[in-house]
């Protein structure tokens, strides 16, 4: 499945946080240095191995990559987060909808990243995602840097250095 997502930094949270539905999230990379990325990760109580392949498009206005997703044991998972690159990044992900049937799923991370916040809305085609206006509270559009890949956060030693860029 192709998956067409643009990432933006956060102005301000959205009022009444609380009320949408949130899931917890532990994820890992277990290939940060080239494509494809595997990843693992825990969704709420669900394991999942990930094999995303970024690719190039004429577009270049949102991250597209081919993701294929794959069911896990809990003691699968276990073993693999013992062979990961880098730290466990940990989040709350809010799923707040937006207009046209979009959902904005707002990170909060913990742990080492705390203090980071960002947004991901996926679209059905890049030109979908080419005419999309993010509401007021999302902040800049970070679609296309690298740095905020979650296979690259997971490889910093400290927040301080992903928050002074922004």
């Amino acid at each position: 499945m192709n998956e067409i997502e643009k990432k933006f930094l956060i102005k301000n949270l959205p009022e009444n946080l609380k009320d949408y539905p949130k899931v917890r999230i532990e994820q890992g990379y277990l290939n940060t240095v080239a494509t494809p990325t595997l990843r693992i990760r825990k969704y709420n109580q669900e394991y999942i191995l990930c094999y995303k392949f970024r690719q190039k498009t004429k577009m270049q206005v949102a991250s597209v990559a081919k993701e294929i997703e794959l069911p896990l044991t809990e003691k699968a998972y276990k073993h693999l987060k013992t062979k990961i690159d880098g730290k466990m990044i940990e989040k709350d992900r809010y799923l707040i909808p937006l207009q046209n049937g979009l959902t904005a799923e707002l990170d909060v991370f913990d742990g080492f990243l705390k203090g980071l916040q960002n947004v991901e809305v996926e679209f059905e085609s890049e030109e979908q995602a080419s005419k999309f206006i993010p509401p007021d509270w999302f902040g800049k559009d970070v679609s296309l840097d690298s740095r905020y890949k979650n296979a690259r956060l997971c490889t910093i030693s400290d927040v301080a250095e992903i928050l002074k860029k922004q």
